[in-house]
């Protein structure tokens, strides 16, 4: 005698790691590059005073929350064509893309003023895909939720969010005890950007 659906709550579980993955990504990848805010701009704006490098970084950290309405408007629209769940892997795609950017881009004294522009390209992709992600995903979650758990399950979305600000947190505390000030400096505020780098694959796994 079959059993009445014994895997459905490890499947539902699946299905919203699945959709918060991408969620907590962008907003690990948001909340490092304010964390590292003073030693971006070192690196990609040193051509102004302190001060207005600092301006600037955290300028283009706005210029990216800026393109969310743009990408909702625009993905929206694409994923209401594709499905969601490929649509998510869009996403995830572009928000990947910019975060590899931001990671390996070289600094300006390396290419001069190519830097800050692939930084904020970098931006710039990881504000589009988020604009529509996080609608993306609560939609997702309010359509798979159990009736009378709509609230709930949808709640993940910014539970998500909130796991990846203490992750981000953590591994800046862990950096700033394991590294010296100048080997941040030098290039170890890099450390976290690539460790996002190395989640990607995961997720990308996750939500296939």
């Amino acid at each position: 005698m079959a059993q009445p659906h014994p895997e459905e709550p490890q499947s539902r579980l699946s299905a919203i790691l699945r959709a918060t993955s991408g969620n907590f990504l962008e907003t690990f990848d948001f909340f490092l590059f304010g964390f590292n805010a003073t030693h971006i701009a070192r690196a990609f704006f040193p051509l102004v005073n302190e001060v207005t490098a600092l301006l600037l970084t955290f300028t283009t950290l706005w210029l990216g929350a800026l393109m969310r309405p743009v990408g909702a408007i625009v993905l929206g629209a694409y994923i209401d064509r594709i499905g969601r769940r490929r649509g998510l892997i869009v996403t995830l795609s572009i928000m990947a893309a910019g975060t590899v950017l931001i990671a390996v881009c070289p600094t300006y004294a390396s290419i001069g003023i190519t830097a800050p522009v692939i930084v904020l390209v970098g931006r710039l992709l990881q504000g589009f895909s988020a604009g529509v992600e996080l609608g993306g995903v609560s939609i997702y979650l309010f359509e798979i939720a159990t009736p009378g758990n709509k609230g709930f399950y949808t709640a993940f979305q910014l539970a998500s969010q909130q796991v990846a600000i203490f992750f981000a947190a953590v591994i800046g505390y862990a950096m700033h005890a394991v590294l010296t000030p100048q080997q941040i400096a030098e290039g170890g505020w890099r450390i976290p950007f690539f460790i996002g780098c190395l989640i990607v694959p995961l997720i990308f796994v996750i939500r296939r």
